[in-house]
């Protein structure tokens, strides 16, 4: 049989219509790839451009915490020919400012300083979260991270965290911990304290630290597993007493206080830090704020500055951020589980 040739003949490239049917394929195709040039032109002129005003630094917890301390040195010290403004919007465990970031324009003049509970943690605590801390940002870089202090108020009668443990258990019930909100990292130390140790203690969570601190110094509550940049100064100037620090190894800012695991096998709980933006931001704009973290928190004078605080600086590009984020997701969604915490 012979074969069907492929190609039109004359006679039926000039029936009528036919060239208007090849024609309409081929300027559907043509328009479609100068629509496509169009946009991406359209993202690298964006990308250029960008900023085009100030940027918006939210922090998820008030003034005078890790984060806070954080983003007033990237608002400081960065150089993207606008002003980086600093705006804390505390609450609901730091829900609340990540919420606002995440439901902000996704052109990368709005970014969040997150932390461990904005976005890994309360998404197992909390029943119902306003945002998912996965689909709604753009990660852009780590930033540092952190031990936890386990701090106690000077009149408790312990100097160790075995004592601590001891104390608890002849005493159950007796002690509180304090926290700047549920879901924090300070917030769930304190309950995988608990779980391996098989103690009781009432959790008391606050607005944020600063409203804590003053009950621990005075006694109302007895325990808080602070983040060190904000509890070491404190301890070392004698106003709180600090046991250990909750990294699997102890801190260069305090190699004198033991570690948690060091009394209680197999626990760890790091803070961390790292700077997100909302979904669909281009991704120029997203390796634009990329390179500029990584400048500023390469600086030798901010490296000192968060070593004398007790933070790490641990930079990252954002797809390292997002592996990250993805094993601390489900890392403390099991710690959550086994303690039973809840968000009340």
């Amino acid at each position: 049989m012979p074969t069907r040739s492929a190609t039109p003949t004359a006679s039926a490239l000039s029936a009528p219509g036919t060239a208007r049917r090849i024609a309409n394929p081929i300027r559907r195709s043509l328009g479609g790839l100068l629509l496509g040039l169009g946009a991406l032109s359209a993202v690298g002129a964006s990308a250029q451009a960008f900023p085009t005003k100030p940027l918006r630094l939210v922090v998820t917890f008030p003034s005078g915490g890790a984060p806070d301390i954080l983003a007033r040195l990237f608002s400081e010290k960065a150089q993207l020919g606008f002003p980086v403004v600093v705006d804390n919007k505390p609450g609901a465990g730091g829900n609340i400012g990540a919420d606002n970031v995440a439901k902000s324009p996704g052109d990368g003049h709005t970014i969040v300083m997150g932390t461990v509970g904005t976005h890994s943690i309360n998404g197992a605590l909390y029943e119902k979260m306003p945002y998912d801390m996965v689909k709604d940002f753009s990660p852009i870089s780590l930033i540092a991270s952190a031990p936890n202090l386990l701090v106690v108020n000077n009149a408790l009668p312990v100097k160790n965290v075995p004592e601590l443990i001891a104390y608890m258990k002849a005493n159950p019930n007796k002690l509180s911990f304090g926290s700047p909100g549920i879901g924090t990292s300070v917030h769930v130390s304190g309950e995988l304290f608990k779980s391996l140790t098989g103690t009781t203690m009432e959790h008391v969570p606050y607005k944020g630290r600063q409203f804590a601190i003053p009950d621990l110094i005075g006694g109302s509550i007895q325990v808080m597993f602070d983040n060190m940049p904000s509890a070491l100064p404190m301890a070392k100037e004698g106003k709180i007493r600090a046991l250990a620090q909750t990294t699997a190894t102890r801190s260069p800012a305090a190699p004198d206080v033991p570690t948690v695991a060091e009394s209680v096998p197999g626990f760890e709980a790091t803070t961390w830090f790292a700077m997100f933006a909302p979904a669909n931001v281009p991704r120029p704009v997203i390796d634009r704020l990329n390179a500029e973290v990584l400048r500023v928190f390469k600086l030798p004078d901010v490296q000192e500055r968060l070593k004398t605080l007790g933070l790490d600086p641990v930079l990252s590009s954002p797809a390292e951020l997002a592996r990250y984020q993805a094993t601390e997701i489900t890392k403390w969604a099991k710690v959550v589980k086994d303690s039973g915490a809840k968000a009340q």
